[in-house]
């Protein structure tokens, strides 16, 4: 049961990820919407690999270590996206 409700908790974060990134113009928030989509993806791949390992498959760390690995690597893309943002868009200086 609460697998589903993982599952359904990622495609909602996947879902509202995509609603963010159509309808929101400005470049902070379509950085903000694309996390979103991320940490719906991780949370459904995780959900997937529980679910296999529920079914009696045999129990794969390769999962866990592909989402965490994902997790490090989106992290360090948003602090590059914003810190990107923030210098194209501060107050310009005078030479």
């Amino acid at each position: 049961m609460s697998a589903t409700l993982f599952g359904l908790a990622g495609a909602a974060l996947v879902g509202i990820g995509l609603f963010g990134l159509i309808v929101h113009p400005t470049a902070l928030r379509k950085l903000l919407a694309f996390n979103l989509v991320g940490a719906g993806v991780f949370l459904v791949f995780g959900v997937v690999a529980r679910r296999a390992a529920a079914a009696g498959l045999a129990g794969d760390p390769v999962p866990q270590a592909i989402v965490i690995t994902g997790i490090v690597v989106a992290f360090a893309a948003t602090a590059l996206a914003a810190t990107l943002l923030a210098r194209l868009s501060g107050p310009e200086e005078e030479p």
